[in-house]
């Protein structure tokens, strides 16, 4: 990294800009939440003429900051607006953490809390997710009072949240076209597969689209949780 950051550094300068690099200091602000465990993440944007860069993911800053971790599967998918993801979860002992992002178009994304005993079980995180692009940008700009409470250092675009074991996830498309990125620490097991219902009014959750507009699959409306 540090010999890609000196080679980037020289050539900026030879096309005659001015580029400020601390080498030691490619960093992520970690964003608390009003649940224990769930955190945001703004990674720290490099930019220039030509473009940006940044770090999606460092296991040792990510550890440093927020706690150990072992990603072992990472998943897309794309969507359409008004597509309802969720709220997912696996049983134990296939629980999994994920760390999502948006990297095209805007999402509503969600956390649950379905941990029997935990003082915050049935409450949840929302937080607003935005790739980079034109889309993205405007959904930010449309949406922005949802980031109104978070101490952003620059715009919010590109934000990361992060799912501890324990909780329901899910999201809402709120863009035309939406590219979702996730990793996860623990792999994919279908026998484990557990949900709650996407649109379960209890929830106390506004996914900023209305009902009618929502795409959903059934089997997703249906579901009652009855924990772990």
């Amino acid at each position: 990294m540090d010999n890609w950051l000196h080679r980037w550094s020289k050539d900026s300068v030879r096309y005659g800009q001015l580029v400020l690099i601390t080498i030691y200091n490619i960093t992520m602000e970690v964003i608390k939440t009003a649940i224990d465990g769930v955190v945001i993440i703004e990674p720290k944007v490099f930019g220039d003429a030509r473009g940006y860069f940044f770090e999606s993911f460092s296991q040792r800053e990510f550890e440093e900051k927020v706690r150990k971790i072992n990603f072992v599967q990472d998943n897309e998918s794309m969507s359409s607006y008004g597509v309802m993801r969720g709220l997912h979860f696996q049983r134990p002992p296939f629980t999994q953490s994920k760390l999502v992002r948006c990297v095209k178009g805007a999402v509503l994304d969600v956390a649950v809390d379905i941990r029997k005993g935990s003082p915050t079980y049935g409450q949840h995180v929302a937080c607003l997710l935005t790739g980079r692009d034109d889309e993205g940008k405007a959904m930010a700009q449309k949406y922005h009072e949802l980031w109104n409470h978070l101490p952003l250092r620059e715009t919010g675009e590109g934000l990361q949240f992060f799912v501890p074991r324990g909780f329901a996830h899910g999201f809402a498309v709120l863009s035309e076209t939406v590219v979702f990125q996730y990793k996860c620490d623990n792999f994919y097991a279908p026998q484990a597969d557990g949900g709650i219902s996407i649109i379960d009014e209890s929830l106390g959750i506004d996914w900023k689209i209305p009902v009618e507009k929502a795409l959903l699959r059934e089997r997703y409306t249906t579901r009652v949780f009855e924990g772990f």
